[in-house]
């Protein structure tokens, strides 16, 4: 998901996101450490996508102080 489409969504939905996120990426570390993963760039991608929840959840929080 690009930031162009995070910052299009309300702050409930990025909370959300960020949980279902946060359980898949541990889904997948768990599905990884069983066997090896087709696509390993999935946890990274993952990885990436939970960052840019949580940033803008932050820019959103200290723009609202």
């Amino acid at each position: 998901m690009k930031i162009k489409e995070v910052r299009e969504l309300t702050t409930s939905e990025i909370r959300e996101r960020l949980e279902a996120e946060k359980a898949r990426l541990t889904n997948l570390k768990i599905n990884h450490s069983i066997s090896p993963l087709d696509d390993n760039s999935q946890i990274s991608k993952t990885r990436r996508d939970i960052a840019r929840f949580a940033t803008e959840l932050q820019l959103r929080e200290s723009n609202n102080k």
